[in-house]
């Protein structure tokens, strides 16, 4: 077990320069995308490129060492760690991308076949599999005391917390089923997930993670309430990404039904025959300018010589 107060094997010069050079070196390909989409009149959107920035430095700051010491010591110094990796990283750099952004990776066979894991119920079923799995005591201690275990854990809380938000609010094609009201149940369905093992935490009356003794006594703090400000913060955050999400999803909503009309009254306007599901389809995606710019060239090109652009 860690001293308390020593900083553990990630946390030192080695770990502090290449954690920079991670998030830059995942900014960078995403800047050029971002830039060569820009040119070809498809821009990616401001805010959503600020939100994929703003995942990096959120993934930056969990993982960074001053983070990493404390999460070794106290339960709800880690529970903080692992809600920003897995809840506010992956949320802010899945709202970070659009469909024409993506379309380089999933030309990309093996890439294109992990787009299974973004169907709703895989997304959600193994993300919950996987949180519980790693929130076992003998896991969730295992991983504290080995370096690549913990590594491992923080991925897996990265990669599904992204398919888990992928489903929800990614720009990948989603289930016909899968309409407004189904996203209200999913966003639901994983809220009660995380609140169960919250209230487990909260109310279950033993010390779970015996780990936490040395660091609880350094900080002069008993184990129990540790556990019990863990689960706590945990309600707190599910709950404020909770309604967050509504809003955010009520206001998505209320801009691809105006944008879904812009699409048909112009296409009807120009006599062109647009079905309202492929123009739904697009601006779920994101690629309701590029659909708009496809009946701007058709009419165009159906214009008689002379005639002047409406």
């Amino acid at each position: 077990m860690q001293l308390v107060g020593l900083p553990s094997a990630t946390t030192g010069p080695a770990g502090s320069i290449a954690l920079p050079l991670v998030v830059l070196l995942c900014w960078i390909p995403y800047h050029l995308r971002a830039r060569t989409l820009a040119q070809e009149r498809r821009p990616v959107p401001v805010w959503r490129q600020a939100c994929f920035g703003g995942g990096l430095v959120v993934l930056a700051l969990a993982l960074s060492p001053p983070v990493g010491t404390l999460a070794d010591q106290l339960l709800v110094a880690h529970m903080a760690e692992h809600l920003l990796i897995g809840d506010l990283a992956a949320l802010l750099l899945v709202l970070g991308v659009t469909g024409p952004l993506l379309a380089p990776l999933l030309r990309i066979e093996v890439i294109s076949s992990l787009r299974v894991l973004t169907h709703p119920i895989v997304a959600v079923t193994l993300w919950a599999v996987n949180f519980y799995l790693w929130h076992l005591p003998v896991l969730y201690q295992a991983a504290l005391r080995h370096d690549l275990l913990h590594a491992l854990e923080h991925a897996t809380f990265l990669a599904f917390g992204i398919a888990v938000w992928m489903a929800l609010l990614g720009p990948l094609p989603k289930p016909g089923w899968f309409n407004n009201g189904a996203r209200l149940v999913y966003i639901i369905v994983v809220r009660l997930i995380g609140t169960v093992l919250a209230n487990v935490l909260v109310f279950g009356g033993t010390v779970f993670y015996p780990y936490y003794h040395a660091g609880d006594a350094h900080w002069h703090i008993g184990s129990l309430a540790d556990q019990v400000a863990a689960g706590g913060l945990m309600m707190v955050e599910e709950s404020l990404l909770t309604i967050g999400l509504f809003c955010w999803l009520f206001l998505k909503v209320a801009g691809e039904g105006e944008e879904r009309q812009r699409l048909l009254d112009y296409a009807s306007a120009q006599g062109i025959v647009l079905d309202e599901q492929r123009a739904a389809r697009a601006v779920a995606a994101g690629r309701g300018e590029e659909l708009w710019e496809r009946l701007r060239d058709r009419a165009a090109s159906a214009a008689p010589p002379g005639a002047g652009a409406t």
